[in-house]
């Protein structure tokens, strides 16, 4: 079993579905707690999102397959957070 906690994810979908239904289609999986899509950009086809997803023992695999059964692509992921507990990021000088 994973201890995956959260997961923040670039995604690419076409217009329809909404991030509304998105939203509700991955909060509605085993395991998860919270859900927040934000859009980040829009073109003639398709839609850019960002999706942060937290909960305990995220299943990756069914995450995927739930986007991807909407019409929606993973493009990066870009932070997950595994363990016993999430551990949030610390500036350092060397982000400033």
């Amino acid at each position: 079993m994973t201890d995956i906690k959260r997961l923040v994810l670039d995604v690419l979908k076409p217009h329809h579905p909404s991030i509304v239904e998105v939203s509700e289609k991955l909060s509605a999986l085993k395991g998860v707690h919270g859900v927040n899509c934000s859009l980040e950009e829009v073109d003639q086809e398709t839609e850019s999102i960002k999706i942060t997803i937290e909960g305990d023992h995220l299943d990756f695999d069914r995450i995927k397959l739930t986007l991807a059964d909407l019409g929606a692509d993973i493009h990066s992921i870009d932070s997950v957070s595994s363990g016993r507990r999430i551990v949030e990021e610390v500036e350092t000088p060397q982000d400033r």
